[in-house]
């Protein structure tokens, strides 16, 4: 009687697959979506419909998708970005309202946003609260700033006559074409790329997430970084608001908040194009693609908007438990 053994190139193979899986995972789901919507919308492979899905639904999410990876990459989290969204736009809105030049009411709203986020860093940096608790007390303190604000809640709007040319340009501008909002998530996105790839700042973030006592014990000064971090999340984040505030010229309280929980689930999404799990700027912006694409195409059938939601969820369940699950196997296989 013989016995036949397997191979050790046949034992392996499923560790490839399975490894595969992890790292295209992703692609996958995006292609796989692509495809179900353009079979099931007639006008979903349009150029208008493409268009505005990089526009209206990719490029405000990528730019606070981008500034969640910074926070995440430190192992912590921001639940506060759509605060620093809000606090841009109100005093962008505010100033130009006032009758202030428009490019110093957009600087006065991008430091309105590093605000936010140097509150973070005092907290998480400075007392050592933690990054969940520290944002989280934050998102509740802006919200309640916001009521206060505007007498309730009340939205600030812009008279359609009054806004000026400059800043309407924020909004609906081109440059050769290209739309500005999407030309300015684009320089966000490869700052991003940029800056964890090519920085010592970038690799030592990174370092914090993974190792943070190892860091700490190496000489170099981690609360530094924390804190640049958390106040470079909230000046991203602030750039979301600007772009907002100039292509529906209205501030509305706690309209950041939307970006909130599909900025996370881009991010941890994202994770599953690295090897080791890890936050990556082309992890999220893939994320924040096939977010963009599920929200369109879901609209576009009609579906109940909270029906919409459910396929949301189930769709980035999906993509991780998949590479999870594929993970594990690889691992252990």
């Amino acid at each position: 009687m013989s016995f036949q053994t397997s191979t050790p190139a046949a034992a392996s193979l499923p560790r490839a697959i399975a490894g595969s899986l992890v790292r295209y995972g992703l692609i996958l789901a995006l292609v796989a979506v692509f495809t179900a919507f353009s079979i099931a919308t007639p006008t979903f492979l349009t150029l208008a419909n493409l268009q505005s899905v990089l526009v209206n639904n990719f490029t405000l999410l990528a730019i606070v998708s981008i500034a969640m990876t910074f926070a995440v990459s430190l192992g912590g989290i921001d639940l506060s970005v759509g605060t620093a969204v809000d606090f841009a736009s109100f005093a962008f809105v505010s100033l130009v309202l006032a009758g202030q030049p428009v490019v110093f009411a957009a600087a006065a709203g991008l430091g309105a946003g590093a605000l936010v986020g140097a509150f973070n860093a005092l907290l998480i940096s400075g007392i050592g609260v933690s990054p969940f608790l520290a944002t989280l007390g934050t998102l509740f303190i802006g919200r309640s700033i916001q009521q206060l604000l505007t007498n309730g809640g009340n939205p600030v709007y812009l008279p359609p006559t009054g806004v000026p040319e400059s800043f309407r340009y924020l909004g609906h501008g081109t440059i050769g074409g290209f739309p500005v909002p999407l030309a300015v998530s684009v320089v966000i996105i490869a700052a991003a790329a940029i800056v964890f790839a090519r920085t010592r700042f970038g690799r030592v973030v990174l370092s914090i997430g993974v190792q943070p006592s190892v860091v700490r014990y190496s000489g170099v000064a981690s609360r530094t970084h924390v804190a640049v971090t958390f106040i470079l999340v909230g000046l991203i984040a602030a750039v979301a608001g600007l772009i907002l505030t100039a292509t529906v010229t209205v501030y509305i309280p706690s309209s950041g908040n939307a970006f909130l929980l599909n900025a996370i689930g881009a991010t941890f999404i994202g994770t599953t194009l690295s090897p080791l799990g890890r936050p990556n700027v082309a992890g999220t912006v893939l994320g924040v693609l096939l977010l963009s694409i599920i929200a369109n195409g879901l609209l576009l059938t009609d579906l109940n908007f909270y029906w919409q939601q459910v396929g949301t969820g189930t769709v980035i369940f999906a993509v991780l438990a998949l590479s999870f699950t594929s993970r594990k196997s690889s691992t252990t296989g």
